[in-house]
């Protein structure tokens, strides 16, 4: 491995068959399936795929609200899909996904089967279509969207970036870490200060805005506290 302080880009990238770090077998330029795998397909009308990470478990926690809630039509199966062992390159899920990301859900409800994936448009689609979990004051389905995509824009690259550079890369670079730290901190602390004067994302309504920021974003306050520590 070569000492990171003098690494000079290359003008013309190419990809290496392997770069050490723990997802290196998983880490391609192109997309598409690897492998042929057909996803499996359980007897309710919603078919989930995915795997508890804190982007991944957003979908499970709003259907269970939703059958919590009385709403019989979001009984679903859960299937897991193993990243670390590529199963989202398999070509079941890329035809369910084709960026090859989890979750991903497939909606049987219809006539013909309806594809959904990025854990944002899984949430909006289930909640329209349940009519559940969205402010029932228009004026306030702005705000709801907009914590709701600030989640979808912040969380999974940043506190994916820290979590990588700080614990599965091959070396530690101390600007990569620090960088990825000090931005996940900024973006705490516009949830803090917001939280100070509101009981839920928008006000005094449980939306899913907050089931994706509570549950895509409680890494972070981990990161935060691990940098506390360590300061």
């Amino acid at each position: 491995m070569n000492d990171p302080a003098s690494y000079t880009p290359p003008k013309v990238w190419k990809q290496e068959e392997s770069n050490g770090g723990r997802f290196a077998n998983i880490n391609r330029p192109i997309a598409g399936p690897t492998h042929d795998k057909e996803l499996p397909v359980g007897k309710h009308p919603l078919q989930l795929y995915s795997l508890a990470t804190p982007n991944g478990v957003k979908v499970t926690v709003l259907l269970e609200e939703l059958l919590a809630a009385g709403h019989s039509g979001a009984e679903y199966d859960a299937w897991l899909i193993k990243i670390g062992d590529g199963d989202q390159f398999g070509s079941g899920f890329v035809d369910v996904n084709p960026n090859s990301k989890i979750p991903a859900l497939l909606d049987r409800s219809g006539d013909t089967p309806v594809r959904v994936f990025e854990s944002g448009a899984i949430l909006l689609h289930l909640a329209e279509k349940f009519n559940a979990f969205l402010p029932t004051d228009s004026g306030k389905r702005p705000e709801m969207l907009s914590w709701l995509f600030w989640q979808m824009g912040s969380a999974p690259y940043l506190g994916g970036g820290f979590g990588h550079f700080y614990s599965y890369a091959p070396h530690k670079i101390k600007y990569a870490i620090d960088r990825f730290a000090m931005e996940v901190k900024r973006q705490l602390d516009v949830l803090d200060r917001h939280l100070a004067n509101n009981e839920y994302m928008c006000g005094d309504e449980y939306t899913i805005a907050d089931i994706a920021i509570w549950h895509g974003t409680a890494h972070w306050y981990k990161i935060k506290s691990m940098r506390q520590r360590n300061s």
